[in-house]
């Protein structure tokens, strides 16, 4: 590459190889090690994603009971921890939270990469384990609600949701949940990965690593789309206005939020997954309004835009929003679950980029002025 050429934002750069995840976007294909994400979605758990992640290779029953049972003792919140959560300043977003506790709990542990590439966090678990809880704790102190201890007999998204209600959600609930978490917990070279992999080239801790990522995720571009659709969805108010809305939208060269995707080119595979379970959370809770209202905005929005020669499809955010929603859960936290999803791919990368460690260096293409001489302050304009 010659010294005067750059790809702005790195796009289309190849940063390093990885064997963790596979996209085909002009298929509409991913693959966590070479799983599809719909075989993980309709037969894995969070739990055993997350070993796959980890580990390189699906768990034996023996693996994954041990694996669960060590995620689920890990889950709980030490004392200052739940202060941390109660106190802090109620002008703080969620996603600086977690960030917080990350840091809090690095402090916690016996790091063991001081000074080389070895790390202890494959059986610690604490950064995957424990970001469900503090978000969940993070509710319930905000509805005047106290701490409530996690529960070792349901899987991570059935436990997410039963400390957010204090109630056990329904089998079905907790599974979709579940699902979720494995729809989000990886996705390539997206930023906050590629954060935590900057981070860990220096050999810094997984917990830093994972604390960058949050960080780099809480940026507008990169988390939060979801909560964007269902802000969508209450600007257009009702079905009425959706044609009206999206030809004005579409003049004044806006976006519909949820449609579209940077490496998809096809229908993202992941909303292929949500859709049915928007649809099928729908007849459970016997209100098809909000599955109806946005069938209705993909579908005036493609048919506007093969009508110009751009099949646009939807993503996984422009579903995931109205799950949540009919699950109960708080819109602002929609891009902290990103992040507690989020949380296994990032540790996965981190101990990927150990693996053959070069830091990262890129160079950066100068623009300034040209050499000049240094003037006194005495003798400036």
């Amino acid at each position: 590459m010659a010294e005067t050429t750059y790809a702005k934002g790195l796009e289309g750069v190849i940063a390093a190889e990885s064997e963790i995840c596979q996209i085909d976007g002009a298929n509409g294909k991913l693959h966590y090690r070479g799983y599809s994400i719909e075989d993980l979605a309709q037969h894995s758990s969070f739990e055993e994603t997350t070993y796959l992640l980890l580990n390189e290779h699906l768990p034996s029953k023996t693996e994954l009971e041990d694996f669960a049972s060590r995620m689920r003792a890990s889950r709980g919140l030490m004392g200052p921890v739940q202060d941390m959560i109660r106190y802090f300043p109620p002008a703080g977003s969620p996603m600086e939270l977690l960030q917080s506790v990350i840091s809090y709990l690095s402090a916690t542990v016996e790091h063991q990469i001081r000074h080389s590439a070895t790390c202890n966090c494959r059986r610690t678990l604490h950064q995957v384990s424990q970001l469900a809880t503090v978000l969940a704790t993070y509710q319930r102190f905000r509805e005047g609600k106290g701490y409530l201890e996690p529960r070792a007999d349901l899987s991570h998204g059935a436990n997410f949701l039963y400390l957010l209600r204090g109630e056990e959600p329904s089998p079905e609930e907790g599974q979709m949940f579940d699902t979720c978490l494995v729809l989000h917990a990886e996705h390539g070279f997206n930023a906050s990965t590629f954060t935590a992999r900057v981070v860990a080239s220096t050999y810094s801790t997984c917990y830093c690593s994972i604390s960058a990522a949050i960080g780099s995720l809480a940026g507008f571009l990169h988390g939060g789309a979801n909560e964007r659709v269902m802000d969508m969805v209450d600007e257009i108010g009702s079905a009425d206005n959706i044609e009206p809305w999206l030809d004005k939208v579409l003049s004044e060269k806006g976006k519909v939020m949820g449609m579209g995707h940077r490496v998809y080119k096809a229908k993202d595979p992941r909303a292929i997954v949500t859709e049915k379970m928007l649809d099928d959370l729908s007849k459970q809770k016997g209100d098809a309004n909000l599955y109806e209202f946005l069938k209705k905005v993909e579908t005036g929005f493609r048919a506007r835009m093969e009508t110009k020669g751009k099949p646009i499809y939807p993503n996984v955010d422009f579903f995931s929003g109205a799950v949540y929603t009919l699950l109960g859960i708080p819109r602002d936290l929609f891009t902290p679950i990103f992040a507690v999803a989020r949380s296994a791919g990032w540790l996965a990368h981190v101990l990927e980029q150990r693996k053959d460690n070069r830091i990262y260096r890129p160079k950066s293409l100068y623009a300034g002025p040209e050499p000049r001489d240094y003037v006194p302050l005495a003798k400036r304009k």
